[in-house]
């Protein structure tokens, strides 16, 4: 397995400062400008950076896509993610408009991968229907050069890597596979066995955060607002990186604080505090 640290990415929430996950487009799109959030990506250690729809719409305000392409290579950020995809399971055209957006991006910025959640009302749908919907995701995505993390999350129709596996390995897309957040396998009683049956070739993004012991509120709740710096709450970080580095992982991982302590730090201290928490947790896997 890696001994050395590998590649971090400041995911959006991170590094967005004082905003309002859930709420209208402009509550949610980060209030600091794009070139100033990247700047102190590279200043933490981050070698990539998220960006939400939300924002990225705020972002083309001020800069076109050549030229943020030019702040992220000025500033050695070779990972980027663009987020979030949902509505794709049914015909929505709120999500189609999303998707045209994100691959739009997505081809101009170089991405590495869409993030896309399941049903987050947790309604169900045959596994042969999201299979065919989660292979044409992918292939649109393919056309602009960027691949599908399809996220489980606990309140959702997806909880589960059994669950989520079964729609990416019947999709069998080349670039489409499973993001695992250790938050999410956490809250959703997952353990870390599981991550072994994910053949490594649809293993394709990993988070890192922490969380409190028991949950704080609603899950919804627990999740926005009350999500730890790794570490700092009850979760075994290590033993997670151990599980998905067994399975065959060995790409950048995504550092995704969300809370309203997180929320009121001050740029800088914000992706210093993210990075080298998460960074620390790869001196314990021995």
């Amino acid at each position: 397995m890696p001994t050395s640290p590998p590649d971090f990415i400041a995911t959006y929430w991170t590094i967005a400062g004082k905003v309002l996950p859930l709420s209208s487009p402009e509550q949610e799109a980060s209030p600091i400008d794009f070139r100033t959030r990247v700047e102190a990506a590279q200043r933490a250690g981050y070698r990539g950076i998220g960006l939400m729809h939300s924002d990225l719409m705020n972002v083309r305000r001020s800069y076109d896509f050549a030229t943020m392409r030019a702040i992220l290579a000025d500033h050695d950020m070779v990972h980027v993610e663009l987020e979030f995809l949902v509505g794709w399971l049914e015909d929505d055209p709120g999500a189609a408009a999303v998707l045209d957006a994100l691959c739009e991006a997505a081809a101009a910025l170089g991405a590495r991968h869409l993030k896309a959640g399941p049903d987050m009302q947790g309604r169900s749908w045959p596994l042969d229907h999201m299979v065919t919907r989660f292979r044409a995701l992918c292939e649109r995505a393919r056309q602009a050069g960027t691949a599908i993390a399809l996220e489980i999350m606990p309140w959702s129709n997806l909880r589960t890597i059994d669950e989520g596996l079964a729609v990416v390995a019947g999709a069998d897309a080349s670039n489409g596979g499973l993001l695992l957040d250790i938050w999410h396998l956490a809250r959703a009683g997952v353990p870390y066995g599981d991550i072994a049956k994910v053949p490594s070739r649809y293993l394709r993004h990993v988070e890192l955060d922490d969380a409190d012991a028991e949950v704080v509120g609603t899950l919804l709740e627990d999740t926005l607002d009350r999500r730890r710096l790794c570490g700092s709450g009850a979760l075994d970080v290590p033993a997670f990186i151990r599980a998905v580095q067994a399975a065959g992982y060995r790409g950048p991982y995504g550092v995704e604080i969300i809370s309203l302590e997180h929320r009121q730090r001050a740029l800088d201290e914000a992706a210093r505090v993210s990075f080298d928490s998460a960074r620390a947790q790869f001196a314990h896997l021995d």
